[in-house]
């Protein structure tokens, strides 16, 4: 029989017919891809890279072989705006010529450089914690904390909107998890207290679709009643909010995860927190201990970046950014929204759609936020914001939400039409 399949002719195998190529048989791979890949474009949920050539927020987007148009960036999470930084550009050109390009191996085998180090002492400082221990990508910070800490004999309690990083890193452990309502405390209490062994209480500190805040004292007073590990992601955290307490010391057991991608405008993750359980991970984390090592030019670029948000210069840079955010959440009716991450929720998936190409019409690239991502119903424009735009960017951002009638034309606006309240 013929792996391409049957002929329509029983004898065509003896025949002189010219060779056409191999027919292309239907497998169950093929069936279960297409099939697949049809169920995302029947629910108009098909997406692609556009390719955006950038320094900075503003820059050329093309996408499917259109002519590229220029446009200002507001889906970015560089929120400082330190990709582009001279200090941050000349440590990772110095850190190629030194070290050359990447780092040969894993950390354990022949792939750690001093600059590791150094930027683990520095994260270590910058938490105020006993260790810090640098990987490849904030999604494997996480998968190696939770596989590590969440085994057999411990029980997870996690935050429902919870980045996918967290959500992945407890199905890599064996332990029990449960999700608790998103930022109800007096439900995560009632569960911490009747759950036996070893707990663990993980979350976001900033959450990435909606920017909103965990309540961090409350959760570390419940963390620390209980005997629990508290473990924060604080990926987006560049304006808060902060640990209570001055230093890590007396606030119970607490990991503190982060990305060298945002705030520190590089690449990698990092994990900071008492000396014994970093080191665990250094021996048990298999995406620490399996992975080759963040480059070295990445590294040094967010030692340097970290040097500059540590510095009067990085106080200043979150001022910025913090009047950018003031500005657009009051417009959109977020008066008090703290975080550059400023949603404005639409509903139905093609109304967010179609809003997103309003805008970028107009030089506004503002990405389209929908379900699987998001709850359904709840498809949305998700605006972030760096301290490097401009005001006269900024101005563009809110006159065009305003053309859309996300929001009021003036400056101080009030409510948005048909925003959630809750979110």
């Amino acid at each position: 029989m013929s792996v391409n399949g049957p002929s329509d002719d029983p004898g065509s195998r003896d025949s002189e017919a010219p060779d056409t190529g191999p027919l292309v048989s239907v497998t169950p791979w093929t069936a279960w891809v297409d099939g697949s890949c049809l169920k995302v474009e029947d629910a108009g949920q098909w997406r692609r890279p556009r390719s955006f050539d950038a320094k900075g927020p503003a820059g050329l987007l093309e996408e499917d072989g259109a002519p590229t148009r220029p446009v200002v960036s507001f889906a970015s999470n560089d929120y400082l705006g330190l990709t582009a930084d001279p200090e941050v550009v000349a440590a990772a050109h110095r850190a190629l010529d030194r070290w050359g390009s990447g780092s040969g191996a894993s950390r354990l085998v022949t792939g750690s450089r001093p600059v590791h180090a150094e930027l683990e002492a520095a994260l270590a400082s910058w938490k105020e914690c006993d260790r810090a221990l640098v990987l490849p990508t904030g999604f494997a910070a996480n998968l190696s904390v939770l596989s590590v800490f969440g085994g057999v004999g411990s029980h997870v309690f996690s935050d429902e909107l919870n980045h996918a990083s967290i959500i992945d890193g407890c199905r890599l452990g064996r332990a029990g998890v449960t999700v608790y309502p998103h930022g109800d405390l007096d439900r995560l209490d009632a569960l911490v207290g009747r759950t036996p062994g070893r707990r663990i209480i993980v979350t976001d500190t900033v959450f990435s679709m909606d920017g909103d805040e965990a309540d961090l004292a409350g959760l570390v007073s419940l963390a620390h009643r209980h005997g629990a590990l508290l473990i924060l992601d604080e990926a987006h955290a560049v304006l808060g909010p902060e640990l209570p307490g001055g230093t890590a010391s007396g606030r119970g057991e607490i990991l503190r995860m982060g990305t060298l991608s945002k705030t520190l405008s590089s690449l990698g993750g990092f994990v900071a927190g008492p000396k014994r359980f970093v080191e665990l991970l250094e021996n048990r984390a298999r995406p620490y201990i399996f992975t080759t090592a963040p480059t070295p030019a990445d590294t040094a670029a967010a030692l340097a970046a970290l040097r500059i948000v540590r510095s009067p210069r990085g106080a200043n840079l979150r001022a910025r950014l913090a009047r950018h955010v003031d500005r657009v959440a009051r417009h959109v009716g977020r008066p008090g929204h703290r975080s550059p991450i400023i949603p404005v929720v639409i509903g139905d998936e093609a109304d967010a759609v179609s809003a997103s190409s309003d805008l970028l019409a107009l030089g506004l690239w503002v990405p389209a936020i929908r379900p699987p991502t998001v709850p359904d119903g709840t498809a949305r424009l998700r605006i972030t914001l760096s301290s490097v735009h401009t005001d006269e960017q900024v101005d563009r951002l809110v006159s065009g939400l305003a053309r859309l009638g996300l929001g009021r034309p003036g400056p101080s606006a009030g409510g948005d039409r048909g925003q959630r309240s809750d979110l």
